[in-house]
């Protein structure tokens, strides 16, 4: 079974009156994510993996490009589901009390979860992960929370291939627009759930 290309959770130009163009994401999804799908199918054609979910091949596989080109596949498909035209601020209900417990304050994840994000060298992203409480994690290249057995709720891309176009190198604008305008919280709160 082929590993298919998930249509975004919203139209391409969604998000450009919250701080990501239509630009940035037809050359994110439409060509990096894409591409990761492609090189993907390519990687497990008549092998034991053709017939796997994305999760078992991201399980089953080794460093190298089996692994970096399932795990970006799952974190980009993570990732697009983590923004929302509607997004942003803080969130209330479970979440937000969660946060609270979890951090002391929404400000306190707020900047711990920015320093991760701008702190992570090269290439990677920054997550709040739940493992046996909510924390915030930092992988490098493809790595992602799902390889170490811990359960990720909310995700940013730090590559600079999904900021570069709309913030060029102020990484810190792109982090902080995504905590002020793009969040979705819905998502995160079932991932919590779930």
């Amino acid at each position: 079974m082929a590993i298919e290309l998930p249509p975004l959770p919203y139209a391409e130009d969604a998000l450009a009156a919250k701080g990501l163009s239509a630009e940035t994401i037809q050359y994110h999804y439409g060509k990096h994510h894409a591409t990761y799908v492609n090189v993907l199918n390519g990687l497990i054609e008549g092998t034991e993996h053709a017939d796997s979910s994305l999760e078992e091949i991201i399980l089953a596989a080794d460093a190298g490009p089996l692994f970096n080109n399932s795990a970006q596949v799952w974190n980009h498909t993570f990732y697009w589901n983590c923004l929302s035209p509607s997004g942003g601020g803080a969130p209330d209900g479970e979440i937000g009390d969660a946060i609270n417990s979890a951090f002391g304050s929404y400000d306190a994840f707020a900047s711990e979860f920015t320093e991760a994000a701008k702190t992570t060298f090269g290439s990677g992203w920054a997550w709040l992960v739940d493992d046996g409480g909510l924390k915030i994690q930092k992988t490098f290249n493809a790595d992602l929370p799902l390889k170490h057995g811990v359960k990720a709720l909310l995700t940013v891309d730090v590559w600079e291939h999904a900021y570069y176009i709309d913030y060029r190198n102020a990484r810190p604008d792109y982090v902080a627009n995504f905590l002020t305008n793009l969040v979705n919280w819905d998502f995160v709160a079932a991932n919590m759930a779930g």
